[in-house]
């Protein structure tokens, strides 16, 4: 019978039920790629943040008198 194990999420070698990664380098990989999404979510804020300003911008700007 196969002993109960999960697999590391990153490169998918069956590891210990109270482990997360199979190795340093792994975990270092995951965080990584983990900063990578959150470098990406904030310009992704920072898009749509100036994209409204931009948009108030014109909608407002008779108003304004510009």
């Amino acid at each position: 019978m196969i002993e109960q194990h999960k697999h590391c999420p990153i490169c998918g070698t069956p590891i210990p039920l109270n482990e997360r990664f199979c190795s340093p380098n792994c975990e270092q990989v995951a965080l990584a790629n983990q900063k990578k999404v959150q470098k990406t979510k904030r310009m992704l804020y920072v898009l749509f943040a100036l994209f409204v300003l931009v948009w108030l911008f014109f909608m407002l700007r008779g108003q304004f008198g510009f």
